[in-house]
């Protein structure tokens, strides 16, 4: 087995692990870090397959961009879950941690090591194929045949962000008009003794 393809075995596995921890976690601000991961190491397979583009563009976009747009909305909203200061973590939490440490450590080194090899060795394909992953390509490919699918994307992360400020909004002002009601009682039966 060659040394990229060691990497891009690597990559996968890192990416499908950040994936499945995203969806288990019960933590917003836990599970929005683990998809950044899982989107490094998906950008690092397409490096590995000639698409440098589309790597930096899941980097500077997705990574960059929109989850930092889903961490501040978590982050307004206070939706970052229970969080047990002072405790000391499950085994389990531990585990993860551990795990993902050791996986960006090697992922570092691997990435390292490419640097310095000359860039005819680097890459999972044996020869590239025409244009992949390229500026042009993927400009023509996103406004012609998916123009529809990408501008729909875009209508529905807005929707997302408002609906998600609507629903915390309302459970604020309930929040807020039931401590007040309590507060007319408490200062009612106060008033009457």
């Amino acid at each position: 087995m060659s040394f990229d393809t060691v990497i891009f075995i690597i990559s996968a596995l890192v990416a499908v692990f950040g994936a499945t921890m995203m969806i288990v976690q019960r933590n917003p601000v836990a599970s929005v870090l683990y998809l950044i991961l899982s989107l490094v190491a998906q950008a690092v397979c397409y490096v590995q397959l000639s698409a440098v583009f589309m790597g930096a563009i899941l980097i500077v976009v997705y990574a960059g961009a929109i989850l930092v747009l889903f961490l501040f909305v978590i982050m307004l909203l206070n939706l970052r879950g229970t969080e047990e200061l002072g405790e000391s973590p499950n085994a389990v939490g531990r585990f993860t941690k551990y795990l993902v440490a050791i996986l960006l450590t090697i992922e570092l080194v691997f990435i390292v090591k490419t640097a310095t090899i000359p860039a005819a060795v680097t890459g999972i394909m044996n020869e590239a194929v025409d244009e992949f992953g390229s500026v042009s390509q993927v400009a023509k490919l996103m406004f012609t045949d998916f123009l529809y699918v990408f501008e729909l994307t875009g209508v529905l992360l807005l929707v997302a962000v408002v609906g998600a400020v609507v629903l915390a909004k309302t459970e604020r002002n309930e929040s807020h008009s039931l401590a007040q009601d309590e507060e007319g009682a408490d200062l009612r039966e106060s008033a009457g003794k």
